[in-house]
């Protein structure tokens, strides 16, 4: 099969952004060079097409997507760069088994899936508030499966143990990233750590927990036109957790900053924390404690990459709004750099 599919491999080379953001360190270049013999036999092995109609390849930030089919079946094949948070993937598909989340059709155990087609054209960012708050919210409770007896559970990270991990971690980047905010914003992040870390342990609300569901990884639904909640989305690319739902708040507020009202935006942001909790059946308190732990995190990691700024007085800005302390000299809100 492979020689039939020759020449429609030969033109699915992967995606400028893609080829730029992995062709900067050795081991991305050796995953870009793979990636032709990876796609022939993804396709010898399930017995697919690529779709000539509608081929690609598109690209997220970490794998490249080409449309295919399986006789009438219309399919996308998935082929991920093997970072850990990728691994998590095919575990919670599994485990939700289409129910809020794209359908996995295929898995090699190596970073190739296959998987039902959705529709690109429909995203929930691109769903005004607060009707995408709505829609979100019945997602995340359709999502928010409670742990079972499959085997499949066993091998996902725990949030509680992720914040104890983080409340030994953050000091020492602090200092090794040269304090880059004030002493109380870490403190905020560190209280939250020994807060939800605990209640995590002993609440017995665990759940499963797409922990990086924003607008752009929220898709139409095959067939829908987006409509009817969250019945007419699906979730894609989860980096999926065990532990409190509360977690997933997070990235629907870092997402869309600069929409948010300008002339008392903080106060907007946390408006906006509450709604989506309480959309989502969840605790508007637990949303944004985890949220400003998670933007103080995210701010560390910024702070110790070159080229970031944006993203840290991002990170930053949210923190401490989250906070009701915003930092002073940090660019207006709609000044803020996007997430697209």
């Amino acid at each position: 099969m492979g020689d039939a599919v020759g020449p429609a491999t030969s033109a699915a080379f992967a995606p400028e952004d893609l080829v730029r953001r992995y062709s900067r360190t050795p081991a991305g270049r050796v995953w870009l060079e793979a990636l032709p013999g990876h796609l022939d036999r993804s396709l010898d092995r399930w017995g697919l097409t690529i779709d000539d109609a509608d081929p690609g390849p598109w690209s997220g930030f970490g794998a490249m997507v080409v449309g295919v089919r399986r006789r009438s079946e219309r399919l996308v094949l998935k082929l991920a760069y093997p970072y850990p948070e990728a691994a998590s993937e095919p575990v919670a598909l599994r485990l939700w088994d289409g129910n809020g989340a794209v359908r996995l059709v295929e898995d090699d155990g190596d970073g190739a899936l296959v998987l039902e087609r959705l529709d690109p054209r429909h995203r929930l960012q691109d769903v005004p508030f607060p009707e995408a708050t709505a829609a979100w919210g019945e997602l995340v409770r359709r999502l928010s499966i409670p742990e079972d007896d499959r085997p499949d559970w066993a091998a996902l990270e725990r949030l509680d143990a992720r914040a104890e991990q983080w409340s030994d971690e953050l000091p020492e980047r602090w200092d090794r990233f040269g304090r880059p905010f004030p002493r109380w914003l870490l403190e905020a992040a560190l209280d939250v750590c020994a807060t939800r870390g605990v209640v995590g342990r002993r609440g017995g609300r665990d759940v499963l927990v797409h922990t990086d569901l924003h607008g752009m990884n929220v898709l139409g639904a095959p067939g829908s036109n987006a409509s009817g909640g969250g019945a007419g989305f699906r979730a894609i690319d989860p980096q999926a957790a065990v532990g409190e739902a509360e977690f997933a708040v997070a990235p629907m507020l870092w997402n869309r900053l600069p929409e948010l009202r300008h002339a008392d935006a903080p106060q907007a942001l946390l408006e906006r924390c509450r709604d989506l909790a309480e959309a989502a059946g969840l605790d508007p308190e637990a949303a944004r404690e985890w949220a400003v732990l998670r933007e103080v995190e995210n701010a560390l990691w910024y702070a110790g990459k070159p080229g970031h700024r944006g993203d840290l007085e991002r990170s930053l800005w949210a923190a401490s709004a989250l906070c009701s302390r915003l930092l002073p000299g940090l660019p207006e809100v709609r000044e803020l750099k996007r997430l697209d």
